[in-house]
């Protein structure tokens, strides 16, 4: 059993001691443990004080306070406090004319029975943490083994998958849909206004699968306003590398378009059709389908009508009774590397997977029959 799998057990073994720990406390009273705890602070606080000045010939005064001190408190206890005896034992080692270090040192032996009891409300609180971290510890281990458990049936699904399957089928579509777009974005861009450019980029903000990023507010203000938003996209980042005289036969303010396009430079030059285009392996039915959608609207607003027409295939692409199949098998052709198959010939994927899953239910069940 690896340190992982002990897991479960650890969470009981910390439960057990809780609960040990606990039934000790009760046994002895909470309160009277407190006040036996109370005392022994008390009277070890009082030799530690006093042990440098009340020994040996040193301040009298000091040593006639200590002991009265000490006795004061020793008669104070009730008569039913636990380690009451260790008290009176204590004290009577240091009812004499004259104290050594020695003196100190037995005393405080004698004190012992009631520090082990003071001690138990500190062991009740610590077993309670200790307990409180294992169950976090397993609950931890759980939220590890769930994703270790969807990783290995995700692979065994995908081991399952046909590798002669037509993939093609879903691939070309895809794969002209993407040309087509890619295309029609970079003509767009390059011709154009960068107004009419920007125009469509805030339109698909609507439209959060297929939105470009957000465009910066100064540039976005300049190019909407200014007229030298009704140049092209690359024109402008031309622009931005002249200097203020050469530009200055070209726009009324240089230094306006110099601030705003050549500060925003890589957003421009990022500007490209990335986020129109489909990923290969393709997502879920259900996503591909809402994302064309979203697709045509977008697309609609910039391309030919080949273009839309092409992003309308991929909506329907997903009711095709393969789709799902193929994608599986897409996804194995891309995701399956030489080590996995030969894990998935050999049934170690399986074996993991059981493995996992066993483990999943121990902790499980020792989290429900730790459950206060």
């Amino acid at each position: 059993m690896s340190g992982d799998d002990d897991v479960a057990a650890a969470l009981r073994a910390a439960r057990a001691d809780r609960d040990d720990a606990r039934a000790a406390v009760a046994d002895h009273g909470e309160t009277r443990l407190r006040a036996v705890q109370e005392a022994y602070r008390e009277a070890t606080g009082l030799l530690e004080r006093y042990e440098g000045r009340a020994t040996g010939t040193g301040d009298f005064k000091a040593f006639v306070e200590f002991q009265e001190s000490f006795v004061e408190l020793t008669e104070g206890l009730d008569d039913d406090l636990p380690a009451r005896s260790a008290f009176e034992a204590a004290n009577d080692l240091l009812d004499q004319r004259r104290l050594g270090e020695d003196d100190f040192e037995q005393a405080r032996e004698a004190l012992e029975p009631a520090a082990d009891l003071a001690a138990l409300l500190d062991e009740r609180d610590a077993a309670a943490e200790a307990f409180e971290a294992a169950r976090r510890d397993a609950r931890r281990r759980l939220r590890d083994l769930g994703e270790r458990i969807e990783s290995l049936e995700r692979l065994q699904r995908l081991g399952e998958a046909d590798l002669e399957a037509p993939v093609e089928r879903l691939r070309e579509p895809i794969t002209d849909y993407n040309d087509a777009v890619s295309e029609a974005w970079s003509a767009f861009r390059r011709e154009a206004s960068a107004r009419e450019v920007f125009r469509v980029v805030e339109a698909s903000r609507a439209y959060p699968l297929a939105a470009f990023p957000e465009s910066p507010p100064d540039l976005r203000e300049y190019v909407m306003t200014a007229p030298a938003g009704e140049e092209s996209v690359p024109t402008l980042l031309e622009y931005a590398d002249y200097s203020n005289s050469k530009l200055s036969h070209y726009v009324d303010d240089p230094t306006a378009l110099r601030t705003r396009v050549g500060t925003h430079r890589t957003y421009l030059e990022r500007l490209d059709a990335a986020p129109l285009t489909v990923s290969w392996p393709p997502p879920d039915a259900e996503s591909l389908r809402y994302r064309a959608s979203e697709l045509v609207s977008v697309v609609a607003r910039f391309a030919p009508e080949a273009v839309v027409a092409a992003a309308r295939r991929l909506r329907e692409l997903p009711k095709r009774a393969a789709y799902d199949r193929l994608r599986e098998s897409a996804l194995a052709r891309d995701e399956l590397d030489e080590q996995e198959r030969d894990r998935l010939e050999r049934g170690a994927v399986a074996e993991e997977l059981a493995a996992a899953r066993e483990e999943r239910d121990r902790i499980e069940a020792a989290l429900a029959e730790t459950a206060d």
